[in-house]
């Protein structure tokens, strides 16, 4: 057994046990801003606002910091993104020093930090196949999301306690030491990666040849991934499975409150039960690692997810509790769904064009959520969330029938 098959356990267990920290304080910090726009402004535009400044440095940036991510050392990376974020929220909280934080600044630091987490997204997604064997990228993207998923959810209960007992200031200074402490995390991995060749294009220096070069290196890598049917059909079926979903998790308060007729709490609770089959849904995928074809994995996810919308938008409004049933089934769906297509794609891409290719997953994931939601924002009040449930598990049933009848997607195992 080589060096690289006997430690790289180890390796992923420093870096993703620094990621768990890093994502749970940064949730800790994003929910004390959102909080802070709310009570400050009781503005719904700009909590408006703040959704569109988390989304469009990754829908703008997205492919051209994969490229970015496809030229530079990953661990250079990922160090690079978490200390730019913490240097942010340090800025913050110098800012909040003279007096009252201005919600201005707040947008500003959302806008920034989403550029640092375009960066670190496609260098943590790229990172697992450079260390990782082939045999166990499918159980490993179950693990991932785990961590993503709990560090989220742990993130946001823990900021419930936090913000109410010492404010902004002490979300800023957890935030600050767990991207330091995700920093070290990387450096105590000692992960011996494969070191990029940079930029093809070496006609000039000035800034005009390097941003020809960058654009030539981004259509690259969309060729290499629209070289690949199977692929290129699931990024497209994910568009459009993002787009149904997106409204759906907007609206469930919604179907708690309105249509059931529930409290605050009950609306809560559907969350938490959500959040909890995700991730009960991440320890099955990396336990089990799915079925065995990974295109029916995802398949069968998408019908799962559909199945369990549409019962929960059918429900008569004494249904609560058959709708928590609904929203574990929605959750413990979604790792089967986004697990496998990111472990085929880090498993079929050449690893130097990987950075690029999620980086354009992720833009167009981007995307669909905002179309999603102005779709939702402009009909939902008038046709009503139980009927949109409905409509949209309806959706995705034909969804997967559809994703399936394609036969590269089918045959993407052997792509």
């Amino acid at each position: 057994m080589t060096d690289r098959a006997s430690s790289w356990g180890a390796k992923l267990a420093f870096v993703w046990g620094g990621e768990l920290v890093s994502v749970l304080t940064s949730s800790i910090l994003q929910m004390g801003f959102i909080w802070h726009i709310t009570m400050t402004t009781n503005s719904a535009s700009m909590l408006s606002l703040a959704s569109l400044v988390g989304f469009l440095p990754l829908a703008l940036l997205g492919p051209f910091a994969g490229t970015i991510v496809d030229r530079l050392s990953v661990r250079r990376v990922l160090i690079g993104a978490d200390l730019f974020i913490a240097a942010v929220s340090a800025v913050v909280a110098l800012v909040s020093l003279t007096g009252e934080l201005p919600v201005a600044a707040v947008i500003v630091a959302l806008f920034f930090r989403a550029i640092g987490s375009a960066f670190h997204t496609p260098a943590f997604q790229t990172l697992t196949p450079l260390v990782a064997p082939p045999e166990h990228l499918t159980r490993l993207a179950g693990v991932s999301q785990a961590v993503q998923s709990g560090g989220y959810i742990l993130g946001t209960a823990v900021a419930a306690v936090i913000y109410p007992l010492w404010g902004l200031t002490a979300m800023i200074a957890l935030d600050v030491a767990g991207a330091l402490l995700a920093t070290v995390a990387v450096l105590a991995a000692r992960l011996e990666l494969p070191v990029p060749d940079g930029p093809t294009d070496r006609r000039g220096s000035g800034i005009a040849a390097q941003v020809r070069a960058l654009l030539a290196e981004t259509a690259e890598g969309y060729r290499v991934l629209r070289a690949r049917p199977g692929l290129f059909a699931l990024l497209w079926c994910g568009f459009a499975f993002t787009l149904v979903f997106s409204p759906i998790s907007a609206l469930f308060p919604l179907m708690s409150l309105d249509h059931f007729g529930g409290t605050t709490g009950d609306a809560a609770l559907a969350e938490i039960v959500f959040s909890v089959g995700m991730i009960a849904g991440s320890a099955l995928l990396a336990s089990t690692g799915g079925l065995r074809s990974r295109a029916l994995t995802v398949v069968a996810a998408t019908a799962l997810y559909g199945a369990a919308t549409l019962v929960a938008g059918l429900l008569p409004p004494g249904g609560f509790p058959a709708f928590l049933a609904m929203s574990f089934l929605m959750g413990l769906s979604s790792p089967f769904y986004s697990g496998p297509q990111t472990a085929l794609m880090q498993e079929k891409i050449p690893p130097e064009y990987l950075g690029r290719v999620f980086g354009l997953y992720g833009s167009i994931m981007s995307w669909a959520l905002p179309m999603g939601l102005a779709v939702s924002t402009l009909f939902a009040d008038s046709v009503g969330a139980p009927l949109w449930f409905a409509g949209a598990g309806g959706a995705m049933a034909v969804l997967a029938v559809v994703t399936w009848a394609i036969p590269s997607i089918r045959s993407i195992e052997r792509e």
